[in-house]
């Protein structure tokens, strides 16, 4: 080897170490999509049976609280059983978030106003708990920090009513069980707090979590996943994730683990508005994978959607259309490759197979003029399914994954 080639080898085993010494390895990355999967086509164990073969690792499940318990001591857990149930029976984990204040619990007012009794709210996780002794992990409320999601946006109102009640019932029902508390928006919007601002104060109200959950949903169709952001805001995107490490490492008694409980990049098209190329999608979703394998603490990303919510001016974040049709998203789910860093043609490289045990087959694979042929032969993953490569590509090389005679996201050197 070259001397320049030896130099640059070294460099890269360094930087793969300093990266392995953080790297979440043991990062759990699943979907979110209630509508679909409780009302979609199918039965909820054909919906069940497509997520379980996308390889992922759990499903977060929002319970309405305002659903199940419409009378005092009364309820109605039929529909979220039939999903959890099944959930449960493919193998699949689900996080589960409970939302919505019944009108008795808080003075006839509407679902995201807090209960005028944290111990009401804590006698309903405390039951869902019970219910579910197969769920480990639960995050309490959604985007508290927007008035749309909690009214008052108060942080000291959030830890006294809901986290901290909540947080007591689920462990003494379920001692293993993790609970998150936060689940913020990436601003805090019209009236609202920024993620900051919300941190801060449930850190100043004792707040009692094992884990600090977030959406770092990008603000703009011009932000990636490495960059773009404010960075001078008070608001939290994955391109200024660090942001969200340094602001709950400050704010909590101790160091919290990191969920990542919602992100979606939307595709254009169907949204001209806010969505990217179908390709940038897929290769941002690859990116955000990549960056909380990375990021300290960070155990877990959801994807929200796995198919485009019916009209333009919702969701359009899904791995399919809202027709049925594969979008190239779903290959940067499937086998994400993102890239670590470049150097002149040397180009370092991370990904993972979601499909399979243990050590998985993929194969890299450079697209030239005469098609996409393999970089090498046929490889192996880690036994977690990861894998860390160095390659020669310069700027502008497109690279991809094959497993499962599926292609995965096509990367293109920056």
């Amino acid at each position: 080897m070259h001397r320049l080639g030896v130099f640059l080898a070294a460099i890269f085993v360094a930087a793969m170490a300093a990266t392995s010494a953080f790297a979440g390895s043991s990062v759990s990355y699943g979907i979110q999509d209630d509508a679909w999967l409780r009302y979609g086509p199918g039965t909820v164990e054909e919906r069940v049976a497509t997520l379980q073969g996308l390889g992922l690792d759990i499903v977060r499940v929002t319970v309405r609280w305002d659903a199940i318990e419409e009378a005092k001591d009364t309820f109605d857990w039929a529909g979220t059983d039939s999903v959890l149930e099944q959930l449960h029976s493919a193998g699949i984990d689900a996080i589960v978030t409970l939302y919505g204040t019944p009108e008795w619990a808080n003075g006839g007012k509407g679902p995201n106003v807090v209960p005028i009794r944290g111990a009401d709210f804590a006698a309903f996780a405390g039951a869902a708990a019970d219910r579910y002794p197969f769920v480990h992990r639960w995050t309490i409320w959604n985007e508290p920090n927007q008035r749309r999601w909690l009214s008052t946006v108060s942080p000291a109102q959030y830890v006294t009513r809901l986290l901290n009640p909540a947080y007591a019932a689920i462990h003494s029902a379920s001692p293993s069980s993790k609970v998150a508390g936060g689940v913020t928006a990436p601003r805090g919007g019209t009236g609202g707090l920024s993620p900051v601002a919300f941190i801060r104060g449930m850190g100043s109200s004792g707040a009692r979590l094992d884990a600090y959950a977030h959406h770092p949903y990008a603000l703009s169709p011009k932000e990636s996943p490495w960059g773009g952001a404010c960075d001078h805001c008070e608001t939290i995107t994955m391109a200024t994730l660090d942001r969200l490490v340094t602001e709950t490492r400050k704010a909590f008694k101790r160091p919290v683990r990191l969920w990542l409980t919602e992100l979606g990049y939307q595709s254009n098209p169907p949204d001209g508005l806010l969505g990217v190329a179908p390709a940038v999608q897929a290769s941002y979703i690859a990116a955000a994978a990549y960056r909380a394998w990375a990021t300290p603490r960070v155990d877990l990303l959801i994807q929200y959607l796995y198919r485009d919510e019916p009209t333009s001016d919702r969701w359009q974040s899904g791995l399919v259309s809202a027709g049925g049709t594969t979008k190239p998203a779903i290959g940067g789910f499937l086998a994400p490759l993102a890239q670590v860093s470049r150097k002149g043609s040397t180009t370092a490289v991370w990904g993972t197979i979601r499909r399979g045990t243990g050590a998985r087959v993929y194969r890299l694979q450079r697209l030239t003029s005469s098609g996409w042929r393999p970089v090498g032969g046929v490889q192996r993953t880690r036994a977690d399914g990861t894998l860390q490569r160095k390659v020669v590509a310069a700027k502008g090389t497109k690279l991809r994954l094959l497993a499962n005679n599926e292609p995965g996201n096509t990367l293109v050197v920056r």
